[in-house]
């Protein structure tokens, strides 16, 4: 949504008709906020926005919740800053959204690089705000292959990923559209549904897209996991393409001692859609627990 400026008022129109609020260099990020109780805040995807949890937000305000989603820095219908597309930044830009909304006693969700975004946050600003936490598909603990994670993917494999990022964004992100649900499987999501989620995935600055994923396979979240005190939620497919289990959600685990595991046997990264109705249950159940 393009700012709609009004003579006098702009700010206080343009506040109504779409919730902004400033960062602290000045951008201005988008967010969405339904339904009153207990917060609970969804952080999205890599190259998605507010709008990739249209099957969970009815869902868990209609229980009564206030749902809220945020829209990251060159996504949607925030603002295109040339700057601030690293974990740090971001997870930054999260904390001035509780801050903005004085939210406490909040259960904090992320989906992919949105749940790396969830626990680096938790790791720069601390649990104060955030009651919970739910890793749903997370890009965590550490992708990249080191010296002591030699668990994770060589570095040469992951900056080639970026570079064929770079070449064709569109074919990157249609070329892996079926994967990202595994149709292979027989998950059912019509062929509107994929192209609307790749359209949205084109939605994002190609900048922002770019800078985000060379930040995220460098970043290590391992030491911030480790120091986590309050309840977690793991839910993970298992024919998840994009976030291998066993480099992902399965390590992250190891991590957390007295985390909720869940695995998916048939679900791939795009499980908020082709499992929705299983993934509402069980977030619901942990945010009411």
């Amino acid at each position: 949504m393009q700012r709609t400026e009004h003579p006098g008022r702009g700010d206080e129109l343009q506040e109504i008709l779409m919730p902004y609020f400033e960062t602290t260099d000045g951008t201005r990020l988008a967010y969405e906020d339904y339904g009153t109780g207990r917060p609970v805040v969804f952080n999205a995807s890599w190259t998605l926005n507010a709008d990739m949890w249209e099957r969970q937000i009815p869902y868990i305000a209609e229980r009564g919740y206030r749902c809220i989603a945020l829209d990251r820095r060159g996504h949607g219908r925030s603002e295109r800053p040339s700057t601030g597309y690293d974990l740090d930044t971001t997870a930054d830009d999260l904390a001035a959204l509780f801050e903005h909304l004085d939210l406490r006693d909040a259960v904090l969700v992320g989906h992919s690089m949105g749940g790396a975004e969830a626990a680096h946050y938790l790791a720069r600003h601390g649990e104060d705000r955030v009651a919970k936490v739910a890793f749903v598909s997370a890009t965590l603990p550490f992708l990249m292959r080191t010296d002591d994670n030699p668990g994770g993917v060589p570095e040469e494999i992951l900056i080639a990923g970026v570079d064929d990022l770079r070449r064709d964004r569109a074919n990157w992100f249609t070329r892996q559209s079926q994967a990202f649900f595994a149709t292979q499987l027989g998950n059912a999501i019509s062929p509107a549904a994929i192209e609307a989620t790749i359209q949205q995935t084109m939605s994002a600055s190609p900048w922002a897209t770019v800078k985000l994923m060379e930040s995220l396979v460098r970043t290590d979240f391992r030491d911030g996991l480790r120091k986590i005190t309050i309840p977690v939620l793991i839910i993970h497919g298992v024919a998840d393409f994009s976030a291998n289990i066993d480099l992902t959600a399965r390590r992250t685990a190891e991590l957390i001692p007295g985390r909720i595991y869940t695995e998916y046997p048939t679900a791939g990264h795009g499980l908020f859609l082709t499992h929705a109705d299983e993934l509402n249950d069980d977030l619901l159940e942990f945010i009411a627990g």
